[in-house]
């Protein structure tokens, strides 16, 4: 059967943006039909056939997409989506949805008013080992601890590309609505506060932004996450990457390989291995059944979670998809980072 022919227009072009693009130049149900970018990037060879565009809204109206995939700073994804909604588009939006709450609130209210589409980006949503950890940690059950962090030892171009993103977001923000979202989705119980800390370690960055933080949030049934996220330089590379899922029958854990690296984009979502631990003891005290492990490493790569993640945007559309569930998580998990990073500022801890 041949696949219905989507028109999709790509703005920004960086890091992620460049992965979108390669998985619609590569899907068969996907067609190209300009680049939006503020300057000229270097592009890999298959996207150098593409107009390309400097201004979005004349590139809106010129291409009439069917799509618009939108891959630019955080603080420009609300006005863009809802002109791209607007115009009668369908919208893939990377995460975080909006620099705040109420903008968040208009993009989904755009999206519902015209009938259209809207996909943010939360990539593990899409990753079969962080499928099978939030299958297994439910399994379980709750009251649950989660214990989570990523941090980044950045240099050279990645610690320039992480001083850009922080002259308007910080990094509880931007990385931590992934895994608040993987939170709420093991727990399925409603957030009622954040705590929240952080410290500036680097010049550079403007009044009132840091480089690293780390909040707790409380959930009405009892469980409560630690998500802690820090970037620069002065990173260290010891315990980086910490996914942990505790309940009172035991636990889930992501288990990286050794001498894996902060750096390492696909280290941000590989897993590796899972680590199930079961609590129960036998009469004399000891462990009742040893850990499973459960081996990870034939797992989809960045580029290929890129291409998984921009098929579920083809189905959506062509499926008629309903996303209801999926804008309201993206709501939920940006208004716990906010509610932390209003912690992190004031120095209170806010209720939700």
């Amino acid at each position: 059967m041949t696949k219905q022919k989507l028109t999709v227009l790509i703005v920004g072009l960086g890091q992620m943006g460049k992965s979108h693009a390669l998985a619609h130049h590569n899907h068969p149900g996907f067609e190209i039909v300009g680049l939006v970018n503020r300057s000229v990037p270097d592009l890999p060879e298959e996207l150098r056939s593409y107009p390309l565009r400097h201004d979005y809204l004349q590139a809106l109206e010129e291409f009439t997409p069917d799509v618009v995939c939108i891959a630019t700073h955080t603080n420009t994804h609300a006005d863009m989506a809802v002109a791209a909604l607007e115009s009668g588009a369908h919208v893939f939006v990377e995460k975080p949805l909006a620099a705040n709450v109420g903008d968040a609130e208009r993009v989904v209210a755009a999206a519902k008013a015209n009938d259209r589409k809207l996909v943010i980006g939360y990539i593990l949503r899409h990753h079969p080992s962080w499928m099978r950890l939030i299958d297994e940690a439910r399994g379980l059950g709750g009251p649950y601890v989660f214990r989570m962090n990523l941090n980044q030892q950045s240099s050279g171009s990645a610690w320039a590309i992480h001083k850009s993103i922080m002259q308007t977001t910080s990094p509880i923000v931007d990385c931590g609505v992934h895994y608040v979202d993987v939170m709420c989705q093991i727990t399925d119980s409603k957030p009622v506060e954040v705590r929240g800390m952080g410290v500036k370690m680097a010049g550079g960055l403007p009044d009132g932004m840091y480089n690293y933080g780390h909040f707790q949030v409380l959930f009405e049934d009892g469980s409560v996450g630690w998500y802690e996220a820090g970037w620069g330089p002065m990173m260290s590379e010891t315990a980086f990457f910490v996914k942990d899922v505790i309940s009172p029958n035991g636990s889930v854990s992501i288990v990286m390989d050794e001498g894996a690296s902060s750096a390492d984009l696909d280290a941000h979502t590989r897993t590796s291995r899972l680590r199930v631990h079961h609590a129960e003891l036998k009469a004399d005290g000891s462990p009742a059944k040893a850990d499973d492990w459960l081996d990870m490493h034939d797992e989809p790569g960045h580029q290929a979670l890129c291409d998984r993640e921009q098929d579920f945007v083809y189905r959506s559309v062509v499926e008629n998809l309903d996303l209801t569930r999926h804008m309201d998580d993206a709501v939920t998990s940006l208004r716990i980072c906010i509610a932390a990073d209003e912690s992190v500022r004031t120095g209170r801890s806010i209720a939700l």
